[in-house]
C-alpha cells in the first residue's frame, strides 16, 4: 500500500458540491482507501483571471494501484463530473491531480509526480500542511520550507 495525495479543485456548477462528491467518489476507488481530507479552501484561479474562484482540497489515500492506473481512475471521476478541457487552466467542474505517490518521483508523458506545480500552489501547500505538516517531499524538501516560496495567506478556509 502506498500513500497518495490528491488535489481536488472546482469552479463551475456548484464547486463545493463537486469537491464533496469527489471525496465520496475517492472512497469507491478500487484497491484504495480514503484516509484523510483537508477542509475546503477558496483560492484565486491560476492562469486566466476571467473565471470564478476555485474550491480546493487535498485528500490522502492509501492504494495498491499503480500510478498510471490511479491516474486513469481519477480521470474517470473527472469525466463523471462532466469535466471539459476547453483551455489550459480554464474553468472546470472538477480537477483531480495526483500530487504525491509515496516517495516516488515519476516522469512519464502522462504523469509527473511530485506534481510539477506543487511548490507554487498555495491551494495545494495549505491543505497538505493541514493534513501532514511534517511531510517531506521525495526531493528531501520539507513541506514547511515551501511556505517561503509559496505563502498561503491568500487562501480562505470555507470550512463547510
Amino acid at each position: 500500500m502506498v500513500n497518495a495525495y490528491i488535489g481536488l479543485g472546482s469552479n463551475l456548477d456548484n464547486p463545493i458540491g463537486h469537491v464533496k462528491q469527489a471525496l465520496e467518489d475517492l472512497k469507491q476507488l478500487p484497491q484504495s482507501q480514503l484516509l484523510l481530507a483537508s477542509k475546503l479552501y477558496l483560492s484565486k484561479p491560476v492562469g486566466p483571471q476571467d473565471q470564478d474562484n476555485f474550491v480546493n482540497a487535498v485528500a490522502l489515500i492509501i492504494t495498491e494501484l499503480e500510478p498510471l492506473s490511479l491516474l486513469d481512475e481519477l480521470q474517470t471521476i473527472e469525466q463523471q463530473h462532466q469535466r471539459v478541457r476547453e483551455r489550459h487552466w480554464g474553468p472546470r467542474t472538477l480537477d483531480l491531480d495526483l500530487l504525491l505517490f509515496g516517495e516516488q518521483s515519476i516522469q512519464h508523458p502522462r504523469l509527473t509526480v511530485p506534481h510539477a506545480q506543487l511548490s507554487r500552489r498555495d491551494f495545494v501547500v495549505g491543505p497538505l500542511l493541514e493534513l501532514c505538516p511534517e511531510l517531506v517531499l521525495p526531493s528531501g524538501t520539507q513541506l514547511q520550507e515551501l511556505l517561503q516560496q509559496c505563502p498561503i495567506d491568500g487562501l480562505i478556509c470555507i470550512d463547510t
